[in-house]
């Protein structure tokens, strides 16, 4: 049996890294002049990480009606950012909307819901967070996406920036089993899971749904928002075009704490399915074939290789080579926090989100005690 879940594990991870191939193989021509105008809305939080360069790129995009809407909450300090850009960018429509943030339980969902009550009347939207930096084609490239039948596109992207060994082991585990994974559930399943990243729809059908006041208590928006889309009969989609989700100063504990939340996410989601989520884990299934009675050692350094090669594989495929040699090594540490997380996860019972102590019960749903 232990045979069996190490070559299920390797199957399984091989079909993931050709699927990243795959979809980053796929491209389509920027559209012309004369597309629909778009919102992009920038939900703010503090000063993360390069937030000023972030931010930046949104206002060099070579698209011909775009307005940006930045939305905080009181006296943000990321607030002065915004202004600053928008001063520096006079021929981009953009402004800063600051509201009380009471409009829902989840602190991103509240943020969005401030700034979709103040944006125009444009009916394309894109959600972007303010940890992402952006190429000049960006939002092009999302409309190029949009398909009749189409009801979110969502984007592949890769952790880069680190400077930390927080920061390198959170990169890695973005470059490799989540953006992996995403770009397996396009080509594999045919239906992308849906990352709060980076999203865009249309304004008017996703209000038809439900819209975003369905999502106000709920952990989970973006996963859920996609279910929404899916069970209403629109594909999901699969933006190939990588954007950099920059996470530079972390910390190993944040590290933690981030997959910690995850995974407190998805057992919450899928309980059924959770409990089986380490036999895609390398190290996981090593000691699960060592426990059913593999003999030596190689069950682990079988590990160390696949979880080196699917990283080293990713990480080249999404942002080439720099950088590789300091985080590869760091995979099975990686790994090993991971699983812990993941075990620990299901005893949780609230997380902190930004400052705020939240309660979480099935489905993701958020309740204060």
């Amino acid at each position: 049996m232990g045979i069996v879940l190490v070559v299920v594990c390797t199957a399984v991870t091989l079909a993931s890294i050709a699927s990243l191939y795959v979809v980053t193989r796929r491209r389509r021509n920027a559209i012309a002049p004369g597309a629909p105008a778009v919102s992009v809305l920038k939900p703010l939080c503090g000063a993360d990480d390069a937030l000023e360069a972030n931010l930046e790129t949104f206002f060099r995009q070579r698209y011909p009606r775009y307005e940006l809407v930045f939305g905080v909450v009181g006296d943000d300090p990321a607030a002065a950012v915004a202004r600053r850009l928008i001063a520096r960018h006079p021929d981009v429509h953009a402004r800063v909307v600051v509201h009380d943030g009471r409009r829902g339980l989840n602190p991103k969902v509240a943020n969005l819901r401030g700034i979709l009550s103040a944006a125009g009347a444009h009916d394309l939207v894109i959600i972007s967070d303010s940890n992402i930096a952006v190429g000049p084609d960006y939002v092009a490239n999302m409309v190029a996406h949009m398909d009749e039948g189409v009801g979110v596109v969502t984007s592949l992207f890769a952790g880069v920036g680190e400077e930390t060994l927080g920061a390198a082991l959170e990169n890695l585990h973005l470059c490799g089993p989540i953006a992996a994974g995403v770009a397996a559930s396009q080509v594999l399943a045919g239906h992308a899971v849906v990352v709060g990243k980076s999203v865009m729809f249309r304004r008017s059908t996703f209000e038809a749904l439900g819209g975003m006041e369905s999502l106000a208590s709920i952990l989970a928006e973006d996963y859920v928002m996609g279910r929404m889309f899916k069970e209403a009969g629109y594909e999901v989609r699969l933006c190939p075009d990588v954007i950099a989700n920059v996470v530079a100063t972390t910390s190993v504990k944040r590290f933690v704490d981030r997959q910690m939340r995850w995974a407190l996410l998805r057992s919450r989601l899928k309980p059924l399915l959770y409990p089986f989520e380490p036999l895609l884990s390398p190290l996981a299934v090593a000691v699960a074939a060592v426990l059913l009675g593999v003999d030596g050692p190689w069950p682990f350094y079988w590990a160390a290789g696949l979880t080196l090669v699917r990283d080293a594989a990713c990480w080249i495929r999404l942002r080439g080579t720099a950088g590789l040699a300091a985080a590869a090594p760091l995979g099975l540490v990686k790994e090993a926090l991971v699983l812990a997380a993941w075990a620990a996860a299901p005893f949780r019972r609230s997380i902190a989100w930004r400052g705020t102590r939240l309660c979480v019960s099935a489905g993701t749903r958020l309740y204060l005690r």
